[in-house]
């Protein structure tokens, strides 16, 4: 049914270099003709003589596309008038305004879900649609790329990036009838509904992948290569047994910070969760990440170091630089000392007894914004091994992984062509490019699919999210 949507019949010119031409039966409207805006101010904080509610925060509207009574709201403090303004209902559309990642900007979160006390919390903007937009469209809209790019482009900071009043209510949107708009919305409920099924599939069977591998890393890390080595309590309950000639160490006798700056004409580095530390990539839409003008804002890292991610260190999310490079402010810097090689505790830090112990040192007032500093990091317990052992459990890990890996790979990469396929075709759909008011009719009532929520996803790529513990 997809591949047979073809243009519509007649089109005209928008007036908008970036959208082109559009069907002649289409409008072409500014946010603040089209819906009304409200921009938070309730904070996490709870205020005497204040009532409480429930506050849908950055980090709600950050992970779900949709806001639902599923979503766990943390609960907050508004006077009368803030409950009054900043109250949620069904059909409003959430965009975040503020994050230190430039493309974190604009967002977008539709409101399935209302309650008396259900608020819209800070560093949010509130859009309610006007008589002739329906929420539904304006959603899908401000998904598609064409339409976000606004928002990156207005969005002003160096290290912290916002958008105004004005460059929210400057955006400009397609505004097709209401009842096409339906249409829309139903066609790419129904299509994103197959596509998400397919993703799904793909990531149970990279899960059991994942866990087989992280079984032969888990007992190559934390016993060795010797079955019959003899094993002694570590005194750490959630280590238990080591082999007896192991000990147990703080992380600051195996790592020191590095705290230095950038310097221009090295690369600049991410952490992401499957791949640890790689080069910069591109935006969603293909062009050069926004970057600091001074690298000495960055900091310095070299080859062999690890770096991690503060906040999302718990989740895995640190990794040994390949090349000397420049990373994120926000990420901490560890060199290793020489008694310690890198690799073989990146495995470490990534299994998920460690990673629990990460998150147990971590700091945040909500648990999935959690941060660990250097100063709680270099606290915890590890362990030590002679250094050739070390090397010998890396070369081990990646011969008895290598196949799981690869396999792994492949289907990550045909989620991310089903992602760049869904994401094309909202785009395409929304301003006009594609028809499906035909195909939406023939679509029956028990095909269309509620999307998959991905509330307990993360972004592979983990580089600082907006500075918000709520």
């Amino acid at each position: 049914m997809i591949a047979d949507l073809k243009p519509y019949p007649e089109y005209r010119e928008s007036g908008l270099p970036w959208l082109g031409k559009i069907p002649s039966h289409w409008e072409t409207r500014r946010l603040r003709h089209a819906c009304d805006m409200r921009v938070s101010n309730v904070d996490k904080h709870k205020k005497l003589g204040e009532t409480l509610v429930r506050l849908c925060n950055y980090v709600d509207v950050y992970k779900n596309d949709r806001i639902t009574e599923s979503v766990q709201f943390m609960l907050a403090s508004a006077s009368e008038d803030e409950r009054i303004r900043f109250r949620l209902h069904k059909g409003d559309v959430l965009i975040t305004k503020d994050s230190e990642e430039w493309n974190d900007i604009g967002v977008p979160s539709l409101v399935e879900y209302e309650a008396p006390d259900l608020v819209c919390g800070y560093h949010l903007a509130i859009c309610r649609s006007r008589p002739g937009l329906s929420g539904q469209f304006l959603y899908r809209s401000l998904e598609s790329h064409y339409i976000a790019a606004q928002f990156h482009i207005e969005a002003n900071g160096v290290t912290r990036y916002g958008l105004s009043h004005g460059a929210i209510r400057g955006v400009c949107i397609p505004l097709p009838p209401p009842s096409e708009q339906a249409a829309i919305v139903r066609f790419l409920d129904w299509s994103n509904g197959r596509l998400e099924k397919a993703i799904k599939a793909k990531r149970k069977i990279i899960a059991l992948l994942s866990e087989q591998k992280q079984a032969i890393i888990h007992r190559a890390v934390t016993r060795g290569l010797d079955p019959t080595v003899r094993l002694k309590d570590s005194g750490i309950p959630w280590l238990g047994e080591i082999p007896e000639h192991w000990e147990v160490v703080r992380n600051l006798a195996l790592f020191a910070v590095r705290i230095e700056e950038g310097i221009s004409g090295l690369p600049i580095l991410q952490v992401s969760l499957h791949s640890g530390v790689t080069i910069e990539g591109l935006d969603q839409f293909g062009r050069p990440k926004r970057l600091i003008a001074d690298h000495t804002k960055y900091k310095l890292v070299r080859k062999g170091d690890l770096a991690y991610n503060t906040m999302r260190m718990w989740q895995g999310a640190i990794g040994v630089s390949p090349v000397d490079g420049l990373v994120s402010p926000a990420y901490v810097v560890i060199t290793p000392r020489p008694n310690a090689n890198s690799q073989y505790y990146e495995y470490l830090f990534r299994t998920t007894i460690y990673k629990q112990q990460i998150n147990r040192y971590s700091t945040g007032i909500v648990s999935d914004r959690n941060r660990l500093y250097w100063e709680s990091f270099k606290q915890m317990p590890n362990i030590s091994m002679p250094l050739v052992e070390q090397g010998e459990i890396c070369h081990f890990i990646q011969d008895q992984t290598n196949s799981l890996s690869v396999a792994i790979s492949r289907l990550e990469r045909e989620i991310d062509l089903l992602r760049e396929y869904r994401t094309r075709l909202v785009a395409d759909v929304v301003t006009g490019k594609l028809d499906v008011r035909e195909a939406a009719e023939g679509l029956p009532d028990e095909a269309l699919v509620d999307e998959a929520t991905e509330a307990e996803e993360v972004d592979d790529e983990v580089d600082p999210e907006a500075e918000d513990d709520s």
